[in-house]
């Protein structure tokens, strides 16, 4: 049957797995080694990374595992600084915030040098596994191609070196716990190399039992008895010998080598020395094809549920290092572009995170230092959040399962910051926190005071639910989210003239603004994004309350409390939306935060449809704000413009996003883009700015309204002529397939495990589906 209506709509009960066949398009490949670490590509199955360079001599890959952290548990709370509190806020009233902000320096914040200190600790790498290989006196190299295959997360690098065709291939398998490596020629018996271990410091290199350790125990603060961690490394091959040594393991005319690898740590796991070892051995007797079957069928349960395409495919042809040059010259000639960075935000959550593990931190799963850039920790002001932004349309909602569990672990100590500092009930996070729980501010008032970070975690939990409906879940979160609005309910001060519940004190991330004497400070009370994020959580809870029937008399405080906290933004005389609770001239006006829109993203108060006057104002804080900045900043800034409606203010924020770079130097203003190997940059490397511009994409195709689903609201010129996705989810369990061409939607399915009636905006009309 053909149809002659513009679109069409089927409706089925269940979500199929969409089906991912090879796909070209899905592919980065590069014509040379890595010449710096940003070019290496990244392998990880949510617990174990590497990241090889494929370099034709040494192939230098960088070992991760995501438990392995230095740091321990520690209270740095100042139990006497809710003494402070009220002083505090009287001289901020008084308009004294400069003032405010020694006294909070003195005595109301973290004790000792917070996260400058070893015992917050930082993530780090486990090391680096070196495959020196051995060829023939001059020979001559052609035909080099290495490739990361998002289709099946196996990384390959193939070259001629005289007349002989060598191919290795990498993988972290999502079958068995281990990194697999194969070492493969065109000739028998011409593979020779020697295999070693490295790590920076506190490692131990042993053989055992032909199996190649590294070993050893990091810093914690206290007595330099911290986590615990291992790696095992062993070979088999076919033909060849086989020489070990104390540190190094050496193969001479090999026809084909095996390399298995496992990481462990003592984190969650007191017998991680028995289970690295039992991965290894279960690893060394499985079938390579076997495994590698395996590895795809489960790494592609989760790939495998979307398939996105946008216009003409055929770029996969050009290397992406030198795609993402010709992207800045004519994005126009190469929108497959935006589904290709989509797809690999999905490779990369997939990749750094496994329930009953850690959440991707700010470098994700992969980093190369001991000493990571700010620590690589979970900053809470937006990054670990951000981290989490696209999974629910992504279709990989349970990889926000391991932040759940993290933030789980942060009400004990939360409690305890809470009654230290604000002398309240419930729990708080301020704008940092590690795998040890930390919750205090952090050690300098300018950004450490942020006491907004609880709250916004508080978002990505229940959009965790909007996306699943998953009931039992909500019970599970609920106490999570009635602790911290007990917190804030009881720590809101009343503003004697503009009678405004307020936090106070507080800062609005980082951004500092002058007072009328001409000095500037960072603290202040009721701050707009805090005031959205409160309104937004008290709502949350009262909804919670309803849906579980739990007749809960805090639902009737909160609704009574919301009657008096402060609109959900006030715009200044200059038509922007007001950052502080004051009409302050700001420091740095193009600063990388842009807090006070909160309401537009991650939350849903301001939208151009409900609250046209303030998205206008949203728009003027924005062109005010520019378009550079750190990556994740970039791609913020990418989902406002998205969510405002502006497709072509959004796109140019992609093309920016994308834009080459090489540069690792510590960035906190403009100038960030993307490496060689698709990572995005500060610079350095933060992983945050992959899943931010992949949230952006989404948000430009499909939008959460609070009475429909939008499609297609912020679609590009570029990306107009052709497109479809099978997969994508929106809020309320919903999974949509849709196709377009010409900037309108020819075809679209809905798909949900309830029946359910819901309006869908298409081509500029509203309909009302029922989903069945």
């Amino acid at each position: 049957m053909k149809f002659t209506l513009p679109y069409f709509i089927i409706l089925f009960i269940f979500s199929p797995i969409a089906s991912i066949a090879k796909d070209p398009n899905l592919i980065l490949w590069y014509q040379s080694a890595a010449k710096q670490w940003e070019e290496h590509i990244p392998l990880g199955n949510g617990k174990i990374g590497m990241m090889p360079s494929s370099g034709v001599d040494l192939d230098e890959i960088t070992l991760n595992d995501i438990t392995l952290w230095s740091g321990s548990v520690q209270d740095a709370n100042n139990y006497e600084a809710n003494k402070y509190l009220g002083e505090i806020r009287k001289l901020i009233l008084e308009g004294k915030n400069e003032i405010a902000q020694e006294l909070i320096n003195q005595h109301f914040i973290c004790k000792g040098p917070g996260s400058g200190g070893p015992q917050w600790g930082c993530y780090q790498t486990m090391g680096n596994l070196l495959i020196k290989q051995f060829y023939g006196p001059n020979q001559k190299i052609s035909e080099y191609r290495r490739e990361l295959d998002l289709n099946n997360a196996i990384s390959k690098v193939q070259f001629t070196k005289g007349n002989i065709t060598y191919k290795r291939e990498y993988f972290t398998s999502f079958h068995h716990d281990a990194g697999f490596i194969k070492l493969s020629a065109s000739k028998k018996k011409s593979i020779s190399l020697e295999l070693t271990l490295t790590r920076e410091e506190k490692a131990h290199i042993s053989l055992e039992n032909n199996v190649l350790i590294m070993e050893g125990q990091l810093e914690n603060g206290i007595d330099g008895k911290g986590m615990k961690f291992i790696s095992r490394l062993a070979v088999n091959t076919k033909d060849g010998k086989i020489e070990y040594t104390e540190n190094s393991i050496k193969i001479l005319n090999a026809s084909e080598v095996n390399i298995y690898l496992t990481t462990g740590t003592n984190f969650k796991d007191a017998d991680y020395l028995k289970t690295s070892k039992e991965e290894l051995n279960n690893a060394i007797q499985s079938n390579w094809n076997k495994e590698i079957a395996n590895h795809i069928k489960n790494y592609r349960s989760l790939f495998g549920r979307l398939d996105l395409q946008i216009g003409n495919q055929q770029n996969h042809k050009v290397p992406t290092d030198i795609r993402l040059e010709k992207f800045q010259q004519d994005p126009g000639l190469d929108p497959g572009m935006a589904s290709l960075f989509f797809q690999f935000g999905r490779y990369l959550s997939i990749s750094s995170t496994r329930i009953g593990l850690l959440p991707p931190n700010l470098q994700g799963l992969w980093a190369n230092q001991i000493q990571t850039a700010w620590n690589g920790d979970y900053h809470l002001d937006v990054n670990v959040q951000m981290n989490h932004w696209h999974l629910g349309a992504a279709n990989l909602s349970e990889l926000e399962l391991p932040l759940v569990e993290l933030v789980e672990g942060l009400q004990i100590p939360g409690s305890k910051t809470a009654k230290a500092y604000y002398n309240a009930p419930g729990w708080v996070a301020h704008v940092i926190t590690n795998i040890w729980g930390f919750t205090e501010p952090g050690e300098a008032a300018s950004w450490g005071i942020a006491n907004a970070g609880s709250g916004w975690l508080c978002n990505n939990l229940w959009s965790h639910f909007e996306y699943t409906q998953d009931i039992e879940y909500l019970k599970r979160i609920y106490p999570i989210l009635k602790g911290a609005a007990q917190f804030y309910n009881s720590s809101l001060f009343m503003h004697p003239k503009k009678k405004w519940l307020l936090t106070s004190p507080s800062v609005s991330p980082e951004n500092a603004f002058y007072l009328p004497n001409g000095t500037h400070a960072n603290v202040s009370m009721g701050p707009t994004m805090d005031n959205q994020i409160i309104r937004e959580l008290f709502v949350n809870v009262i909804f919670a309350n309803k849906i579980l029937d739990l007749e809960d008399s805090f639902a009737d405080t909160l609704s009574n409390k919301i009657k008096n906290l402060p609109p959900i933004a006030q715009i200044g005389s200059d038509g922007r939306v007001l950052e502080w609770l004051e009409e302050y001239k700001e420091v740095d006006p193009q600063h990388r935060h842009i807090s006070h829109l909160y309401g537009l993203y991650p939350a849903n108060l301001i939208s151009v449809m409900g609250t046209p006057e303030i998205a206008e104002a949203s728009k003027k804080t924005l062109n005010v704000r520019g378009d550079d900045g750190p990556s994740w900043a970039i791609a913020y800034k990418m989902i406002f413009w998205a969510k405002l409606h502006d497709s072509e203010r959004a796109y140019k924020l992609f093309k920016q996003l994308l834009t080459p770079r090489k540069d690792t130097h510590i960035n906190y203003g403009a100038g960030g883009g993307t490496y060689p190997n698709m990572f995005t940059a500060g610079p350095p490397f933060q992983i945050d700015g992959n899943f931010g511009g992949a949230a952006a994409i989404a948000e430009m195709l499909v939008q959460n309204n609070p009475d429909n689903i939008e499609l297609l609201p912020a679609i590009p010129q570029d990306w107009k002529i052709y497109g479809k996705v099978k997969g994508l989810k929106a809020k309320g369990n919903i999974s949509i397939d849709m196709e377009w061409k010409n900037g309108k939607i020819i075809s679209y399915k809905l798909y949900c495990p309830s029946k359910k009636y819901m309006k869908v905006m298409v081509n500029g009309s509203l309909e009302q589906v029922k989903i069945k």
